[in-house]
């Protein structure tokens, strides 16, 4: 995974979390879930990227 990915990833994670606790201050469901969304999509290109890594390492090792 790429170290611009990693920080991408995590940043729409945060920004997610912060989604979410700003509907839950106050009171706006619609908001909430937004950030519940957004903190989903982030985790699944996240464990996109970890399996991409890992297929990689099983290649190389492969290799050698």
């Amino acid at each position: 995974m790429g170290a611009d990915d990693k920080i991408s990833n995590k940043a729409e994670e945060m920004k997610g979390r912060a989604k979410e606790g700003m509907g839950r201050a106050t009171d706006d469901e619609r908001l909430e879930a937004e950030g519940r969304a957004d903190q989903s999509k982030s985790k699944v290109k996240q464990a996109g990227e970890k399996a991409k890594d890992a297929a990689r390492h099983v290649k190389d090792a492969f290799k050698h």
